[in-house]
């Protein structure tokens, strides 16, 4: 008898798994209609042993060969290909900062810019730190409001520049730096934003560190050519002096004279990266992804460069600057306002330079006798085929020094589960040697079984409040109720509940447990008192906003 597996938030059907990751993958298919947010009300005997436990998909289990395709082997259980889930790493945070200022200047975000890995994504998380430079694999969670229905958590952190097991520096880094000065740049908050970040940028780089600067507008020039930071600042602080908004915005042109220089300034043994800054509104030469990708490939598979996108503006060419890092084996984040622009440059400046894994990937295994149904939230566009799990030849994530993942599921528990219901294994290059390594942890029925709301740790009550506040702004209703699965046989495309779809759009799904947004943002509220961090709070007087923007 098939499994049902619930199809993701953009109707795909065969991704399964949240995690917050990074490839080269298709277009979005997300609604362009209005969120629509609205507020309202809230939301014995010990077990006999457990099956054995899934393990990750064993080598050989996908291999192309139609006689080994599926095939059991007598050493390794191989799960049903429908309870496989694998996914490139990312750690972008791009959609939640834009859209807190969106909402902030009185609007909601349109839907198809709200991703809900990238609001989990942005909050810090307590998992334990590796020892050496691999990842810690975290997996746990709790039972939503829905009866059947739990979130389940798996988190991967790598180890900060420098912690209590040891002090290696990060190694050094060559930056070129590619620069929006377009008219559109002109308007506050950008360009000068821009400068104010490149200036404290120079400030906090080391003196073997090296920079190069490209401007562009409908032309592309280079300001600066690959220079060591040592002796030079006062060269490089007057470059950045430089930059004047004009003209149009070619990004085809400022793209490829960038990794022109960062290709002609390659450094061995540094980590070679092109750092753009950009509101990403392409208007002349190449405006969409795919005439520029070509360059940043083959830059990427040559030189090991990778892309850091930082977006400013009110207006953000959200779609084009993902696509374009998604493809360069880099991550976005935005910025509005120069607390952020100094935090990005100098408290986040190693993870966001430095490297700790390239090509990383995540797969989850679920036991098909543990797990009736499961649903992906987010990664929409990040998926891998499964028998591409330890394929090295198959572009991953690259992720940096100190930072965390976030992946997180709805589940829903066959009757009686118990014991190990999943399997979580992340696979990366090292940075240097491009030698392969892996990490699993699983996780039990009894992990799921606590109440999320007030009994669940208080950071996996803030995964669990991001994901539900991307979803309401992506469309979901909010009701606190979840439509029934899929039935065995039933057509996943189609919306099966009566009068069709949810506020996001006809056959949308909102995810199981949902509080309303009122519930929401007191949920918020008690967790910026609990955890009495800052950022935490901003999310609740941004989750505040967008109901008052709601009556």
């Amino acid at each position: 008898m098939r499994r049902a597996v619930l199809r993701g938030l953009t109707g795909l059907v065969t991704v399964p798994l949240l995690l917050t990751g990074c490839s080269g993958g298709g277009d979005d298919d997300r609604s362009t209609e209005q969120a629509s947010l609205q507020d309202g009300g809230g939301a014995g005997a010990a077990p006999p042993p457990a099956a054995p436990a899934p393990s990750v998909a064993p080598e050989g289990a996908y291999d192309a060969a139609p006689e080994a395709a599926g095939k059991e082997r007598a050493d390794s259980f191989v799960p049903e290909p429908d309870m496989v889930s694998t996914f490139a790493l990312d750690v972008d945070t791009a959609s939640y900062s834009y859209a807190r200022r969106t909402i902030g200047a009185g609007s909601l975000p349109q839907p198809e810019t709200v991703r809900h890995e990238e609001f989990v994504n942005s909050f810090r998380q307590d998992y334990p730190t590796p020892e050496d430079d691999g990842f810690s694999v975290t997996t746990d969670g709790a039972r939503a409001a829905d009866g059947g229905w739990s979130l389940m958590r798996v988190g991967l952190a790598t180890r900060p520049e420098s912690n209590e097991y040891g002090t290696q520096a990060r190694r050094p880094a060559a930056l070129t730096f590619v620069v929006d000065v377009s008219g559109s740049m002109a308007e506050p908050g950008r360009l000068s934003l821009v400068r104010e970040a490149l200036h404290t940028a120079v400030d906090e780089l080391r003196d073997d560190d090296s920079l190069a600067l490209v401007a562009f507008s409908d032309e592309a020039r280079t300001v600066l050519p690959m220079t060591a930071v040592g002796g030079e600042e006062d060269r490089i602080h007057d470059a950045v002096e430089e930059l004047q908004p004009s003209d149009s915005t070619n990004v085809e042109a400022g793209m490829t004279r960038g990794y022109d220089e960062a290709v002609d300034g390659h450094r061995e043994g540094a980590t070679n990266r092109v750092v753009l800054l950009s509101d990403a509104l392409a208007n002349t030469g190449a405006t969409d992804a795919d005439a520029i990708l070509d360059r940043i490939a083959a830059a990427r598979e040559d030189h090991g460069i990778t892309l850091f996108g930082v977006g400013v503006g009110s207006e953000y060419g959200d779609a084009l600057m993902e696509r374009l890092t998604n493809q360069g084996d880099g991550h976005t984040t935005y910025v509005s306002e120069s607390d952020e622009a100094r935090k990005l440059f100098v408290e986040d400046l190693p993870r966001n330079v430095d490297l700790r894994a390239r090509d990383a990937k995540a797969q989850v295994v679920f036991d098909p006798d543990a797990v009736s149904d499961y649903r992906l939230i987010g990664y929409d566009n990040r998926q891998v085929a499964d028998e591409d799990f330890r394929n090295d030849a198959v572009d991953g994530g690259e992720v940096g020094p100190g930072h965390t993942v976030t992946a997180l599921y709805a589940v829903r528990l066959a009757e009686g589960a118990s014991g190990t219901v999943a399997t979580a294994t992340v696979r990366w290059l090292d940075p240097d040697t491009r030698a392969p390594h892996e990490e699993s942890s699983t996780v039990g029925a009894t992990a799921l079984a606590g109440d999320l709301w007030g009994a669940a740790p208080p950071r996996l009550q803030l995964t669990a409040l991001a994901a539900y506040f991307a979803d309401a702004l992506r469309g979901g209703s909010g009701a606190g109720t979840a439509p029934e699965p899929y039935a065995d046989g039933a057509d996943a495309g189609a919306d099966t509940r009566e009068g069709g779809g949810a506020t996001g759009g006809a056959g949308y799904t909102p995810l199981p447990g949902a509080p309303t947004v009122g519930a929401l943002a007191g949920h918020a509220e008690d967790l910026a008192a609990e955890t009495e961090d800052p950022a935490v709070g901003d999310l609740a007087e941004t989750v505040r906003q967008a109901v008052e923007l709601t009556r």
